[in-house]
């Protein structure tokens, strides 16, 4: 048996304090708790304790102790349970620890997937522009499991996917507006992919945004494309030139019969 000989109150942190106590060899530095923990447990000058008790003492204050940890992380924002077990293993806090601080964290109603999950979906619907798709594959990423995803998900309906897709779409279009009007739809389709949207919406939001263009537009834009591949073959002549530009500016995605006429033009110049 040990006993207590003093208690301190730590300097930089009030709510810890230092226990000391003599296990026969005059006294020591034994371990320091939170003020919770040193109610709890009524520790005071003079108890005895045994190893038992001490490992049951310090079991505790890790948990309190990580429970704090989880708190002040959760005040950033609302977390699924995913990312604060993450965090506290981060720390290197024991499993047993963690699950401990997970229940207590759920039973306070600290921590809720579905309430996280839907207010994640209802975010990312109004602060980005990022697709269901998306969305449902980083929800997956923090742990939040297919029930509640397909639930939640719902929340984003589709007359807004759409919408948002056409303004995605338009922005690509005016980006690319140098390239032909197949590669612009290429690039607009892979984008609106990549941030999530079905295949089905995309096709609704091409068919919407104003995709098509005029033939003077797809003109300007072969001849800005034109003006870049001549310099790569400017040392050709011939049937070989003809060739090279032709292949590559089909490659870019221009029709041939606006290749020739492009040609054509070039050569009355």
């Amino acid at each position: 048996m040990a006993i207590i000989t003093k208690i301190t109150t730590q300097q930089k942190n009030k709510d810890r304090f230092n226990i000391f106590m003599d296990h026969g060899k005059g006294e020591e530095y034994a371990f320091s708790v939170d003020s919770a923990v040193l109610i709890r447990f009524e520790l005071k000058k003079g108890m005895e304790l045994d190893d038992f008790s001490i490992l049951e003492v310090q079991y505790q204050d890790g948990i309190r102790k990580a429970y704090n940890r989880a708190v002040n992380y959760l005040a950033r924002r609302m977390r699924s349970e995913k990312e604060i077990r993450d965090y506290l293993t981060q720390k290197e806090i024991e499993e047993p620890v963690i699950n401990e601080v997970i229940h207590k964290l759920a039973n306070q109603k600290y921590i809720n997937d579905e309430e996280y999950a839907l207010s994640y979906v209802r975010t990312q619907m109004n602060t980005t522009d990022k697709g269901p798709d998306l969305i449902t594959m980083e929800l997956k990423e923090r742990g939040i499991n297919e029930g509640i995803i397909k639930h939640v998900i719902t929340e984003y309906p589709r007359e807004e996917q759409v919408e948002k897709a056409i303004k995605v779409a338009e922005k690509v279009i005016k980006k690319n507006s140098k390239e032909s009007q197949r590669i612009v739809k290429q690039k607009a389709e892979q984008f609106l992919l990549r941030k999530g949207y079905s295949f089905d919406v995309i096709h609704l939001a091409l068919t919407e945004a104003d995709l098509d263009k005029e033939q003077d537009e797809e003109m300007e834009a072969i001849r800005y494309q034109g003006e870049k591949t001549h310099r790569k073959y400017s040392t050709l002549t011939g049937f070989e030139y003809s060739q090279k530009m032709k292949q590559a500016l089909f490659r870019k995605g221009f029709p041939m019969e606006l290749i020739e006429k492009y040609l054509e033009e070039v050569e009355k110049s």
